[in-house]
């Protein structure tokens, strides 16, 4: 099965058989099911949806048949054609638009697509709100339109330039500091939309642009994943351009990653560190990252008199414990910063900005500012089981062999240690544990990993 029918939208591969891929009678089914649902929760005459793509070599197909669906539905698309996932999540409020698609399957390979579903606000779906979609496309209760009341396509090319300036905008973005830094960066954006939006808002910022995999047409060169093993071209190339730093996103923009100016990994959870210690320094106040992130966030957001909560994994969980605490910046540690003062998404262009910012305010090289975070270092790993093994059953086991410790069950079961942590997440596709850690060395990561896995499979009779 790699057709995934999730409360945060469909996905899956290209081709094959209807209700096992994403064909385009599955596009067509789900885009009629997002539409039947925004007029159900609707007393508005005509509703008006906003709808952009990556550079996927699959993206023109889905989203003809995705806009097409929902004018035959009697909505209006706003179609902004190749686009990012934060550009689509600002654009809605500023068209006082009803919702949003993003055309988009985030860092997944070459062969996926996906419906990523959006409300009024630009932000992801409730839970409650994407099994609502789902019924409505299990039993496919959809009433179409007649021939005088089809919605009305509009094209606007627009908004990544609206974005651009929205971003620039922004009280602690600065960009004539910046420019005045006259900075070099290597881009690498997996042939994606990123390879559009993020050179024009550095130049825009002064800053000369090394172009890598910066042609959007949807051929990712590499696991579009931004991690260390599919990073080997831009490290090597940071070094030989003696740049700066580099910024690599995925095809949809909102996962965000840095090299060193030493070609060295920055580090994905220390995108969200850098630009929440710039943003408390400037405005105190509480921050927010899911249950899997670094403690270092926690660390940092300490020092400066703050309060930090972590949430459940997945960004509508961190919005919504964002909203629930007054953060004034959060995010998940794959690289996502949300940043409320513009939008309660993850954005790669938020991110850049403020991390330039800082940056130029600061008398070190990107290392150095990387080497003043507190160190910690995670192992992430996953364990396969049978599917008549009682996943749950064990996540209890191990909970109730580690009653005594500071223990979490909002999302799986998360042990906090004094030194460090470990959290245990069960997939909803497949029958696996996640299991993640993270210690202030690489081995004692490792290692904290290997003994949970053994202990698993002891409480599993494994």
């Amino acid at each position: 099965m790699t057709l995934i029918k999730s409360i945060s939208g469909i996905r899956g591969t290209i081709g094959g058989k209807v209700g096992d891929n994403l064909t385009p009678v599955d596009a067509v089914k789900f885009a009629s099911a997002y539409g039947t649902f925004l007029k159900n929760n609707s007393s508005k005459e005509k509703l008006t949806v906003v709808i952009g793509r990556d550079a996927r070599i699959s993206g023109a197909m889905i989203q003809s048949l995705v806009v097409n669906t929902l004018i035959g539905l009697g909505i209006d698309v706003i179609d902004l054609g190749l686009s990012t996932t934060p550009t689509v999540e600002v654009a809605v409020p500023l068209e006082k638009a009803d919702g949003g698609i993003i055309l988009t399957a985030s860092h997944n390979p070459k062969q996926w697509n996906a419906l990523k579903l959006l409300n009024e606000k630009g932000e992801f779906l409730s839970g409650a709100e994407g099994s609502q979609i789902l019924e409505i496309a299990e039993n496919e209760a959809f009433d179409f339109s007649d021939v005088d009341n089809l919605g009305t396509i509009t094209e606007n090319d627009a908004y990544m330039d609206i974005h651009i300036d929205e971003v620039l905008n922004l009280p602690l973005v600065d960009a004539e500091a910046v420019a005045k830094k006259k900075y070099k960066v290597v881009v690498d954006a997996v042939n994606s939309t990123g390879g559009i939006i993020i050179p024009k808002l550095l130049e825009q910022m002064g800053v000369q642009v090394v172009k890598l995999y910066c042609e959007p047409n949807g051929h990712f060169p590499h696991n579009p994943e931004p991690l260390k093993e599919h990073l080997g071209d831009i490290c090597k190339l940071v070094v030989e351009e003696k740049a700066d730093f580099g910024v690599v996103v995925d095809p949809d923009v909102d996962r965000l990653a840095f090299i060193s100016n030493d070609g060295e990994m920055f580090g994905e959870e220390y995108t969200l560190v850098a630009c929440a210690d710039y943003v408390l320094s400037k405005t105190p106040g509480n921050t927010v990252s899911n249950m899997s992130s670094s403690r270092a966030l926690r660390d940092i957001t300490n020092s400066h008199n703050g309060n930090y909560q972590a949430s459940a994994v997945g960004e509508v969980n961190v919005v919504e414990l964002m909203k629930a605490t007054n953060a004034i910046i959060g995010g998940e540690g794959n690289g996502g910063i949300i940043y409320p003062e513009l939008h309660y998404g993850r954005d790669s262009l938020v991110g850049v900005a403020l991390f330039l910012t800082y940056l130029a305010n600061q008398d070190k090289t990107v290392a150095e500012l990387r080497a003043s975070y507190p160190q910690y270092f995670m192992s992430k790993n996953k364990i396969e089981l049978t599917p008549e093994i009682d996943v749950d059953k064990i996540l209890e086991g191990m909970n109730e062999k580690y009653k005594n410790e500071n223990i979490s069950t909002i999302d799986g079961v998360k042990i906090d240690f004094a030194e460090n942590w470990v959290h245990l997440r069960k997939s909803n596709t497949e029958p696996i544990i996640r299991i993640y850690t993270e210690a202030k060395t690489q081995d004692e990561a490792d290692q904290l990993a290997l003994r949970i896995i053994d202990e698993i499979k002891t409480v599993a009779g494994i």
